[in-house]
């Protein structure tokens, strides 16, 4: 609108500036002498400006004519495109200018004018090849998605414009929602152009979605092939693909080759968790103990997780608290300031009723960074001690409001999981979960229970039976179970 405005104006005002210029040479003395060939002409003013601009249409007029002259003898001389090639040219130069700008229009948003000067540059190009696509970037910009699949089905026709045609289509149903139909057009585009990065990852993320998991480990070394992945991300990404595929065969019930996969994928990737928990449950099935215990003892050495000390236990089930303090030795050197490995010394020394090295080793954990696991495991220490009830109590209570610790979180939408995944199942990007502290508005709540590894067990298991005087263990659970129910509810109706 404000456009029109702008342009009515200006030619209102080019009017004005034309008529007083027309009335000034109109009142001006003087005039125009031209003598030729004994011939006088006096020309006034006005009469002057006419014929200049007489004189310059009628040059023009003499240039066009004289190409068209030279076309013609050209022609006759049996050149037989002479004559087509002239007109073609100016339709050409017309056609070019209607084309750059409707790409103007689209890089400056105007969808409805690109629209149109792309039709325009068709009629005088006749190349679709290059007026379609505009079409069908405009009219998406300007809404009409029927417009713009209609003119990416036309460039399916053309060899030259086939991908295009795909990946625009491919784009739609993604954003409607269709993965089926997307992966079926991102499989024909990427075999068109295998080098195209932006269809790998599409490839490799809808087959991730799908659980095509050989599908995409085939991408995933395309991606390395044509160097669009580093080496060393290719083979962390490959073995997280390896661990999908063993988990879907450990589904479908086919034990032994999924024990094969999961070594295949710990073998790929050592410090990956969830593929040397998984490596090692399957030497645990085979009773190779020895190479179930190297699994996990080099990804502890990668990272402590409490995943790799509770399929370490799982070696020895039936050891005694002490015999299993003896065996985590070997665990416990290495990081030994590491969070975890604290706390699971601590878990392990409750086990064995040594309750001040228990302690000891928890250190000013509860203190300085504390979270649900560690008061937890400081109420137990005070319970062993023989504390009070209030003191216990106290300790449960700050562990149902604090931290849960660390988690699998989405680096990349920071959405919390209760297990690993491929995928995010929030954001389904492919490989992006990393264990870490989840930011405080995010972390998630849960009963208060489930605090203690499986490796440790019940607290009544370890400490035997309980005075009348003693604090009741699971009494104290169903309080804060129901502390936490009562905490959610007045959440929500805050929240309501």
């Amino acid at each position: 609108m404000l456009w029109s405005i702008t342009k009515i104006v200006v030619f209102i005002a080019l009017v004005a500036v034309a008529a007083i210029g027309a009335g000034y040479l109109l009142e001006l003395d003087g005039g125009v002498r031209i003598v030729m060939a004994g011939q006088e002409l006096n020309l006034t003013p006005m009469m002057a400006v006419v014929a200049l601009l007489v004189l310059v249409v009628g040059i023009w007029v003499f240039l066009k004519l004289a190409s068209l002259l030279v076309a013609i003898l050209r022609f006759i001389n049996g050149d037989e495109t002479a004559i087509s090639r002239y007109f073609d040219r100016n339709r050409e130069q017309k056609g070019y200018k209607a084309l750059s700008e409707g790409m103007m229009a689209l890089a400056s948003g105007e969808g409805d004018l690109a629209m149109s000067k792309a039709s325009r540059a068709e009629r005088f190009l006749r190349r679709p090849e290059l007026t379609n696509l505009i079409t069908a970037q405009a009219a998406e910009m300007s809404g009409d998605r029927r417009k713009a699949e209609e003119v990416y089905k036309r460039l399916l026709r053309n060899e030259q414009t086939r991908f295009v045609g795909v990946r625009g289509i491919l784009k739609q149903k993604l954003a409607d929602g269709d993965t089926e139909t997307a992966l079926k057009l991102a499989e024909t585009a990427f075999a068109l152009k295998p080098k195209h990065a932006e269809i790998q990852d599409t490839l490799l993320t809808l087959q991730a979605r799908s659980e095509d998991w050989a599908g995409a480990r085939r991408t995933l070394s395309a991606k390395l092939k044509h160097g669009t992945l580093p080496r060393d991300v290719h083979k962390r990404r490959d073995a997280v693909l390896a661990l999908s595929e063993a988990r879907d065969i450990l589904d479908e019930g086919k034990t032994i080759e999924a024990r094969e996969a999961a070594i295949e994928a710990n073998r790929l990737s050592p410090d990956l968790v969830p593929a040397a928990v998984l490596a090692a449950r399957g030497y645990i099935e085979k009773g190779s103990n020895r190479y179930a215990a190297r699994v996990v003892k080099k990804a502890w050495d990668a990272r402590p997780h409490p995943d790799l000390a509770a399929v370490f236990a799982e070696i020895e089930p039936d050891e005694t608290p002490e015999a299993r303090l003896k065996r985590f030795a070997k665990l416990l050197k290495s990081h030994p300031d590491d969070r975890e490995t604290k706390l699971l010394e601590a878990e392990l020394q409750i086990a064995a009723e040594d309750f001040p090295a228990a302690r000891r080793a928890l250190g000013d954990l509860a203190d300085t960074d504390p979270d649900a696991r560690a008061l937890t495991i400081m109420a137990a220490v005070e319970r062993g001690e023989g504390a009070s009830d209030a003191v216990v109590k106290g300790w449960l209570a700050r562990a149902l409001s604090a931290p849960r610790g660390p988690q699998w979180v989405c680096d990349n939408c920071h959405h919390i999981h209760a297990e690993w995944v491929p995928a995010c199942d929030n954001c389904q990007s492919f490989d992006t979960l990393s264990w870490t502290t989840p930011p405080a508005a995010s972390v998630s709540s849960s009963t208060g229970v489930e605090m203690l590894p499986l490796i440790v067990g019940s607290i009544e298991d370890q400490t035997g039976e309980m005075d009348d005087d003693d604090v009741d263990v699971d009494e104290v659970a169903d309080d804060v179970a129901d502390a936490e129910i009562v905490e959610v509810d007045e959440a929500k109706v805050a929240k309501a």
